[in-house]
């Protein structure tokens, strides 16, 4: 019951605010497994990993949307998104290897962030210029994959803003994030999955660090909700929805933090 109702906010309040979920499923998962006693030391492991399986479904569900309405450019995400996977995958290798209160710390510094880009950004972004370097590409490819990997997001905070910096339009920055998302999801719990079997780390019903209950669980009743909450989004005044996301990431690290110093 508990993860049913988890699953139904994680999945409003990720079309409402229109991310993959990751920021939002991460902190649900953490404390329903915490709940069920998992093993601590592994705890966090097994959050980002299922969250990233739960993500591949729901970002598809954007992508094709995107897609439908010609917003993903693949040269965009050719680019600039294999930089990201290999972010994702070094990310995923130095994570699995951290003790669960570091990636507690860690997820905790980083939403503290996020909020406050949320809570204090303007809707105009300084447009840097179009066609970015090779190098400018790989720097910011890389550690947007590398930042997301031990989060369990799909970096569309990170990467809307980056594209949109680089120059390209608002609508293909969002788009091509969101491909770039998928992929971020599906190497990400690919990675975990395999990490929780190379650490030996044996979860009750997992695949590695992938809980099963809670991905079946999670798919269908996230991937309904997310529909419900985009179309809730339209009656709500955008900057003060990004304001209130931004109080709630606020609230999320606090309550991390709070864990990190009683793990």
């Amino acid at each position: 019951m508990l993860i049913v109702f988890a699953a139904t906010a994680v999945g409003f309040f990720a079309g409402l605010f229109g991310i993959g979920g990751g920021l939002i499923s991460v902190p649900c998962l953490f404390f329903i497994f915490d709940t069920f006693n998992f093993e601590k030391d592994f705890l966090m492991h097994l959050t980002v990993g299922t969250a990233f399986a739960i993500t591949i479904f729901t970002s598809t569900a954007s992508v094709l949307t995107h897609r439908k309405n010609n917003l993903v450019d693949l040269e965009i995400v050719k680019s600039f998104g294999l930089f990201v996977v290999f972010g994702v995958l070094i990310g995923a290798f130095f994570a699995a290897f951290m003790k669960t209160k570091n990636l507690v710390l860690f997820f905790s510094v980083v939403v503290y962030f996020f909020g406050a880009y949320l809570m204090l950004s303007q809707e105009k972004v300084k447009i840097y210029k179009k066609n970015p370097s090779f190098f400018q590409r790989a720097i910011f490819g890389f550690l947007s994959g590398f930042i997301s990997a031990p989060m369990g997001i799909t970096g569309a905070m990170m990467n809307v803003p980056i594209l949109r910096y680089f120059g390209f339009p608002i609508s293909k920055c969002i788009g091509s994030a969101a491909a770039i998302g998928f992929f971020i999801s599906l190497f990400g719990a690919i990675s975990f999955s395999i990490s929780g079997f190379y650490l030996d780390a044996n979860m009750p019903m997992s695949i590695g660090f992938i809980n099963l209950p809670a991905f079946l669980l999670f798919v269908p009743i996230t991937t309904y909700m997310a529909r419900v909450g985009a179309n809730t989004v339209y009656k709500m005044n955008k900057i003060k929805a990004q304001r209130l996301f931004g109080v709630f990431l606020y609230v999320v690290g606090t309550i991390f933090i709070y864990r990190f110093f009683n793990i």
